[in-house]
């Protein structure tokens, strides 16, 4: 086990838990959860449209800011490329959220930032 998925928090698990079901019951590229300030949690898939695109991040972003979220906590991004895009987080919340971002299947490989 590595260190990311050995210094997780119950908090942070929930939302690792939140995000695979969420990109598992979508059958999507991508299932990301997020918690805001207040403890409120909102987990989401990509969105892949003719005539949108957003990532599980971006909807998860969106459904805080449309909730009057005023900022984040942590996030999570369940993928299976290694980047991830965390601009529509910063600009929300800030430079210093966690970022966690791991494979399909929850296992989760690289600790990072909305720092970039």
């Amino acid at each position: 086990m590595d260190d990311v998925q050995a210094d997780l928090s119950a908090e942070d698990a929930k939302l690792v838990t939140l995000a695979r079901a969420t990109r598992a019951r979508a059958r999507a590229a991508d299932g990301a959860a997020v918690r805001d300030l207040d403890g409120r949690t909102y987990a989401a898939a990509s969105v892949a449209l003719e005539h949108l695109r957003l990532s599980a991040l971006e909807v998860c972003v969106a459904m805080a800011v449309s909730s009057g979220s005023t900022g984040l906590e942590a996030a999570v991004v369940l993928t299976e490329g290694d980047a991830v895009d965390v601009d529509a987080a910063r600009d929300f919340a800030g430079p210093d959220v966690p970022v966690l971002v791991g494979g399909p299947d929850g296992r989760l490989h690289t600790r990072t930032s909305t720092a970039g």
